[in-house]
C-alpha cells in the first residue's frame, strides 16, 4: 500500500510553519494514541495503531529542517533504502543526505552534489577534463644521485595539432554553433536511479564545452585538435634523491581532449646497484677487503669514495667488520644543509689454496702464538670449560 503525503497525515499544508506542524501533530497523536483505544475492537485498535505509527513517522520527517528539505525533493523515495525517517535520511547511511556526496558523485559523473538540487551542494558543472598523467622511468647512478644532475627526457605524448593549431578544423573551414549543446558547451543529462530522477548538467562531448564545432574536421587530428609530438625536457636532478622516488612535472603530460589543462609528467627514479657502495639513508657503506697480515700489522689502505681515491690508517689488530666512518662523506639530505658519512666497514679475507710450504709456516706461526695474541680465543675456551664442569 503506498504511504500517504506526510502533510496530508498531519492535516497541514506544504509550506506550513514550524509552529503548526507540531500543534497538528500533537492534536493527531493525541487523536489516535493507543490508551484512548483500550476499550475498542481488535480491529479498531490495529487501526489505530498504524494511523499513530504514520503520525510519528511524519512528524519526524517534517520537524527536522534537513530531513523536511529531502523529502519536499524527493518524497518518501528519499527515505525508502534502510528503515524509514528514524534512520537517519537515507537509512543505512547515517547523517542525511549531506553525507552521501562521494556516491552521487559516482552516480553522476561529478565531484559531489545534485545538479539543481538546492541543500545538497547545489547544481555543479564540470570543468573540462585535464590530460592524462604520464610516467617517465630515469635511471640513475649513485654517483648522479648523490651530487644531483641534469638529465634530458625524450619522450612523446599528446599536444596541439600542428595542423589545425589546436581548433580542429580544416584550413580554410569555418566554426558553427554546436547543434548537440545550442552553443552553451554543458548538456542537461536525466539519470534514474533507485533514489528517483536526477538531473546533472555536463560539459557537452559533441564539442567538448567550446560551444562551437568545426564545419570540416582537421584530417590530420579528425577534429581533436591534438596529436602525437616528440618532447625533449631538460631537467635538475636534485641532490639526495634516492631510488624509488620520483619528480612531478605540472603540465607536461598529454594535452586534453576537452580544452583543459594538460596532465602532469612523473619522473620514477631508479638507481643502479653500486660495485661498492651500500646506501643506508643519507649514510653510505663500503664493504673492503684487507689481508690476514694487514690486520695483523696495521696501515695505510686505499679506499674509494664518492668525491674520489682516500687513505685511511688501520690500527694494527683490527679485527673482521670493524667500521671506521669518514665525516661528510656520505649524501647530501635534499631538505637540509646536512651530508651523511661514508662507514668503512672492513672484511679480513683468509687466504685460500695455500702450499705445502705455507702451511707448514702458518702452524709454526700458530704455535708461536701465546694467550696474549688471541685474547677472544682465551676467554672463550676459558667459559667453555666452565660450561661443561
Amino acid at each position: 500500500m503506498a504511504k500517504r503525503d506526510f502533510y496530508e497525515v498531519l492535516g497541514v499544508a506544504k509550506g506550513a510553519s514550524d509552529t503548526e506542524i507540531k500543534k497538528a501533530y500533537r492534536k493527531a497523536a493525541m487523536k489516535y494514541h493507543p490508551d484512548k483505544f483500550s476499550g475498542a475492537s481488535d480491529t479498531e485498535k490495529k487501526e489505530a495503531e498504524d494511523k499513530f505509527k504514520e503520525v510519528n513517522e511524519a512528524y519526524q520527517v517534517l520537524s527536522d529542517e534537513n530531513k523536511r528539505a529531502q523529502y519536499d525533493r524527493f518524497g518518501h523515495a528519499a527515505f525508502e533504502n534502510g528503515g524509514g525517517a528514524g534512520a537517519g535520511g537515507f537509512g543505512g547511511f547515517g547523517g542525511g543526505f549531506e553525507d552521501l556526496g562521494d556516491i552521487f558523485g559516482s552516480f553522476f559523473g561529478g565531484s559531489g552534489g545534485f545538479g539543481g538540487f538546492g541543500g545538497f551542494g547545489g547544481s555543479r558543472q564540470r570543468g573540462p577534463e585535464p590530460g592524462e598523467d604520464l610516467r617517465y622511468n630515469l635511471e640513475l647512478t649513485l654517483e648522479e644521485a648523490a651530487k644531483g644532475v641534469e638529465k634530458t627526457l625524450k619522450y612523446k605524448r599528446t599536444g596541439t595539432c600542428g595542423t589545425c593549431h589546436g581548433t580542429g578544423a580544416q584550413e580554410g573551414s569555418k566554426m558553427s554553433k554546436c547543434s548537440k549543446c545550442n552553443g552553451t558547451g554543458t548538456i542537461n543529462v536525466t539519470q534514474r536511479t533507485v533514489f528517483g530522477n536526477f538531473q546533472t548538467t555536463q560539459e557537452c562531448d559533441a564539442c567538448h564545452g567550446k560551444g562551437e564545432v568545426p564545419e570540416k574536421k582537421c584530417k590530420k587530428c579528425h577534429g581533436t585538435g591534438i596529436d602525437t609530438e616528440t618532447v625533449e625536457k631538460t631537467i635538475k636532478i636534485p641532490a639526495g634523491i634516492d631510488d624509488g622516488q620520483k619528480l612531478r612535472l605540472s603540465g607536461m603530460g598529454n594535452a586534453s581532449t576537452e580544452g583543459g589543462p594538460n596532465g602532469d609528467l612523473y619522473v620514477y627514479i631508479s638507481v643502479k646497484h653500486h660495485p661498492f657502495f651500500e646506501r643506508n639513508g643519507e649514510d653510505i657503506i663500503c664493504n673492503v677487503p684487507i689481508t690476514f697480515a694487514q690486520a695483523a700489522l696495521g696501515g695505510d689502505i686505499e679506499i674509494p669514495t664518492l668525491n674520489g681515491k682516500k687513505t685511511i690508517k688501520i690500527p694494527a689488530g683490527t679485527q673482521n667488520d670493524k667500521m671506521f666512518r669518514l665525516k661528510g662523506e656520505g649524501i647530501k639530505n635534499p631538505r637540509s644543509p646536512y651530508t651523511g658519512d661514508q662507514i668503512v666497514r672492513i672484511k679480513i679475507e683468509v687466504p685460500v689454496n695455500l702450499n705445502a710450504d705455507q702451511q707448514e709456516l702458518l702452524k709454526k706461526f700458530d704455535e708461536s702464538l701465546k694467550d696474549k695474541n688471541h685474547k677472544d680465543n682465551k676467554n672463550f675456551f676459558d667459559k667453555l670449560k666452565d660450561f661443561f664442569a
